[in-house]
């Protein structure tokens, strides 16, 4: 991982942070800190974690801000403890429990059947205290306020759901199990093990929760925010033209090509399906571009001006 600098395609306050989250902080209180340390307000975050979440947290600084909106949108990677035998009203260990099941006749085989039922493209209720807005107002909030909250089922994908452990505990009589997730962006690894819970009839919660991976961004190339006070205030690691290469296709325009992008002209296409990253002859990136109707239109475009 780049330790920051200007590189092509932006100066040291543009670009992207992949961070590795402590437990206890919210996506929130992230973005504050680094607002901080890079003497910046533009500052937000690809996906938010729970506060009880670890691992990558993807930061945009200046200009690459307007990369979030995609990252928001990448796969996801997750390793993750599943507790049989206790359901949380948060379902995780953040929440109180709210019941509890006897463990001791669900065998290692109907767990596997249950998580494997879960994988592929499946409607997934998220949970209720989530971030999700209802008339107006965040889902966790009206939760804590005493109400009733049903959200619709939403489409997702987890391509994969690998068992790694099953262990039996004594005390609390659980079954903790060890999991590891790929899903599309949406998906909620609480809901995965309040669902096993509940298939097998004895509650779930998840104890504990480390995102891996964000697209191609992975915990490999994260940094604490230890680290980031040390380097403090060139504290991106992934400047604009990096941070394109990482989490899109690629197309490289000629000069021509390049200066009717600039004016806010579209391209030929040439047949790159979904969102991409064009770049100009020297390295730097361009804009993110669209195929339609014929056309390779901008999205938005990031040279500077």
């Amino acid at each position: 991982m780049a330790a920051g600098g200007v590189t092509a395609g932006g100066s040291s306050a543009d670009g992207l942070i992949v961070v590795d989250k402590p437990a206890g902080m919210t996506s929130h209180d992230v973005v504050a800190r680094i607002r901080r340390l890079a003497k910046t307000r533009r500052v937000g975050h690809g996906g938010t974690l729970d506060p009880m979440a670890t691992g990558v947290l993807i930061i945009g600084v200046g200009r690459a801000t307007r990369l979030l909106t995609y990252v928001i949108g990448s796969s996801k990677s997750y390793a993750a403890t599943i507790r049989l035998g206790q359901s949380t009203v948060t379902d995780d260990a953040e929440g109180e429990v709210t019941a509890v099941g006897a463990v001791a006749g669900v065998g290692d085989e109907a767990i596997r059947a249950g998580l494997a039922a879960q994988r592929g493209e499946i409607d997934q209720v998220p949970s209720a205290v989530s971030a999700i807005k209802v008339n107006g107002e965040r889902a966790y909030k009206r939760v804590r306020e005493g109400e009733t909250v049903e959200l619709p089922a939403r489409r997702v994908t987890i391509s994969r759901l690998d068992v790694l452990d099953i262990r039996r505990v004594a005390e609390p009589e659980v079954i903790d199990v060890e999991v590891e997730v790929d899903c599309s962006s949406g998906t909620y690894i609480r809901a995965i093990a309040r669902d096993l819970g509940a298939v097998l009839g004895v509650g779930g919660h998840l104890t504990a929760l480390r995102r891996t991976a964000v697209g191609r961004m992975t915990l490999a190339e994260a940094v604490t925010l230890d680290e980031l006070e040390l380097r403090a205030p060139d504290v991106v690691g992934l400047s604009m033209s990096e941070a394109a290469r990482q989490a899109f296709p690629q197309r490289t325009a000629t000069a021509e090509e390049a200066r009717v992008l600039s004016h806010g002209g579209p391209l030929e296409p040439v047949g790159i399906g979904g969102p991409y990253a064009v770049f100009g002859p020297t390295g730097e990136v361009l804009a993110i571009v669209s195929e339609r109707a014929g056309r390779a239109r901008a999205e938005i475009v990031l040279a500077p001006a």
